[in-house]
């Protein structure tokens, strides 16, 4: 029966290992996608905005194996313990990153829609928000590499920063459409670009309670 067993154990470590390196992969896409997004919108470049929606079809192949693979494991591996815990783990890791690589389509497809249109003022905080963002999408990723679920925790109590900045963003936006009526279009499009940020960095702290979840075990609240 060892002999036997020993084979099976095998792939089950290189499937695990083969959607880490899936998920891995997705979210290093993913921060290239939210600075692309951003620099699309700022620099008004609808080339950079059309890379940032066509590339949404790499994630969603890179999530669709990982899914598939994981369903694979878990029909012919029947794994157990903390096995189990990581593919459940990284399943949901797979689908949070490809949700948030829609939202840089989003974003794009807004910063296409405002080229040609008279800019709203400066664009300052916005790339702010950007950054923030894609810093703990990275800092996620490096706390699942390193399995840190203190660091993890850590990242998602900073989503409070990118929530503060996102309302005092939107408030500045409502302000301009209420003072300028000619506004209101590209107001309404600039607070959807900011929605769409702020739901990336929702998303970094499902990643963190994933990654909490898949060291432990146990099953923690951090939004």
């Amino acid at each position: 029966m060892q002999h036997l067993a020993q084979p099976a154990r095998s792939s089950l470590v290189e499937n695990l290992e083969r959607i880490r390196t899936l998920t891995l992969a997705m979210g290093e896409m993913v921060d290239m996608a939210i600075a692309n997004a951003a620099e699309g919108l700022i620099q008004r470049d609808i080339a950079i905005s059309n890379e940032v929606i066509r590339g949404d079809a790499a994630v969603n192949a890179l999530q669709a194996e990982a899914r598939q693979l994981c369903f694979h494991t878990i029909l012919t591996q029947a794994p157990v313990a903390r096995d189990l815990r990581e593919l459940l783990g990284f399943q949901h890791m797979a689908a949070e990153l490809e949700r948030m690589a829609d939202h840089c389509v989003n974003i794009a497809r807004v910063a296409r829609d405002l080229a040609d249109l008279p800019p709203l003022g400066e664009y300052v905080d916005i790339p702010k928000l950007s950054r923030e963002v894609a810093k703990q999408v990275r800092d996620v990723l490096s706390a699942l590499t390193s399995h840190d679920i203190d660091e993890a925790r850590a990242i998602a109590a900073r989503d409070d920063l990118v929530n503060r900045l996102y309302h005092r963003l939107v408030d500045e936006l409502i302000q301009t459409m209420s003072d300028e009526q000619g506004h209101v279009y590209q107001g309404t499009k600039l607070i959807a670009v900011c929605q769409n940020f702020e739901r990336i960095a929702d998303r970094v702290t499902n990643l963190a309670e994933d990654l909490v979840f898949l060291e432990s075990g146990e099953i923690e609240d951090l939004g």
